[in-house]
């Protein structure tokens, strides 16, 4: 009940990211129960029923991120002072974001269970003059168990995920051991007769308090540490690249049927493209927190020293969904140059799952960027106060947003190119 309360007093912006999630969720649901359909219309062919399954992996995966993303930069569940006094502590926040979550995705998988009963002609009469008959098994009864099963991944996987992302962290520092506190009677009368200075400084009774230093705010975020996975990610790529380029000059006979009508693909190709997504998102908050380190070299501006610490202080939130982005423009690009040729049309669930894995990365993208934006409101407002122009910060978000293109573009680029040579082969 707290969950469905926070739910519907929540801001009009974040039912819209919740009902964003659902769509993503129904789309998902929707390609996992037509696998299912595929399966009972092709009994004799469980090779390609399983292999429109494990595609269904990548809508799901993108569809899991977003959720937890729109969990992760809730305001209505975020910790607050004072609501632990009330029974409302970090961990129950996490169970109630995990709550949500389950049930914008849960009610996601149930439209998509209405929709595909609707077009099966369960519900009220075969649709479409029953174009979609055969893929949908419309002349079997759908098995109820199997289909639950299916509906129900994305809402449990996204629900613990979240609780996984968003469990509370002890972050006390631990007590030296062997450390003891000895109170003496010298130690107690001394304790009455001193007073603590702001400074920290001890200071007896009749002493003047020490004149208080101006206190000047820091406007540019300190700079942190770079992330570590910047080579592993470069090393990942690299082996990804080699191995579609190994694969693409292997026999075609024993290939895969891939989305789209690419018939007889080698089945290294899709391992290599994965290898090459994945080291494209462990290298994209280094590849970040290199734009900002590159944007305050040579003697540095206020401008390019803003824009620079902010891309260093949000590489980690910023930097993986970038990655993400990049890896599915990179695919997306090789799809398109290759379907430019004598290929075969895309068919609607590919376009569906096509639409809901871009569609969840740069709605992930998006909400962090908006999510780092909100974390830097304060220095945005302690600039105005000092006298800075009204515009400054909007410049320094445009030039982080050219410097993150003109790194992130290129790389999209080179690794599409190099990803369809293979296939193209």
């Amino acid at each position: 009940m707290l969950a469905l309360r926070l739910a519907r007093r929540a801001h009009p912006v974040v039912q819209v990211r919740r009902l964003l999630v659902t769509a993503a969720s129904g789309g998902t649901g929707f390609l996992l129960l037509c696998a299912l359909g595929h399966a009972l219309s092709h009994p004799h062919a469980p090779a390609g029923s399983a292999l429109r399954l494990v595609w269904c992996a990548a809508p799901a995966a993108a569809t899991v991120y977003f959720a937890v993303t729109v969990a992760r930069t809730d305001p209505g569940t975020r910790p607050r002072p004072g609501l632990s006094a009330i029974g409302l502590g970090p961990g129950r926040l996490m169970a109630v974001s995990a709550v949500t979550t389950a049930l914008s995705t849960t009610l996601g998988s149930l439209l998509a269970l209405l929709f595909f009963l609707h077009l099966r002609g369960d519900l009220t009469g075969m649709p479409f003059d029953g174009a979609a008959a055969d893929v949908l098994a419309a002349g079997q009864p759908l098995p109820l168990p199997a289909a639950l099963t299916l509906l129900s991944l994305v809402p449990v996987v996204a629900s613990v995920t979240t609780a996984l992302v968003l469990r509370p962290k002890d972050t006390r520092s631990p007590r030296p051991a062997g450390l003891r506190t000895r109170f003496t009677a010298y130690d107690t009368f001394d304790i009455r007769r001193r007073a603590a200075s702001p400074a920290g400084a001890t200071r007896y009774e009749g002493e003047e308090p020490p004149a208080e230093e101006p206190q000047v705010p820091a406007v540019a975020p300190a700079p942190r540490p770079a992330p570590g996975g910047l080579p592993w990610g470069i090393a990942v790529l690299a082996v990804g690249l080699a191995v579609e380029a190994y694969a693409g000059q292997s026999d075609p006979g024993s290939g895969l049927t891939l989305p789209g009508g690419f018939a007889d693909s080698p089945a290294g190709v899709l391992a290599g493209w994965l290898l090459t997504a994945l080291g494209l998102i462990l290298a994209g908050p280094g590849l970040t927190h290199l734009c900002g380190r590159l944007l305050e070299a040579v003697e540095p501006g206020a401008l390019r020293l803003l824009a620079g610490r902010i891309l260093q202080a949000e590489a980690r939130r910023i930097g993986r969904p970038l990655g993400v982005v990049c890896a599915v423009a990179s695919g997306a690009y090789a799809m398109v140059s290759l379907s430019s040729g004598a290929r075969p049309t895309v068919g609607p669930l590919t376009l569906l799952g096509a639409l809901v894995v871009a569609g969840c990365t740069v709605l992930t993208l998006a909400t962090a960027a908006v999510e780092a934006r909100r974390a830097h409101a304060d220095t945005t407002a302690v600039l105005l106060r000092l006298g800075a122009p009204s515009t400054l910060p909007r410049r320094a978000a445009l030039l982080r947003a050219g410097a993150l293109l003109a790194v992130f573009g290129p790389l999209t680029w080179t690794v599409a190119e190099l990803a369809a040579l293979p296939m193209a082969a």
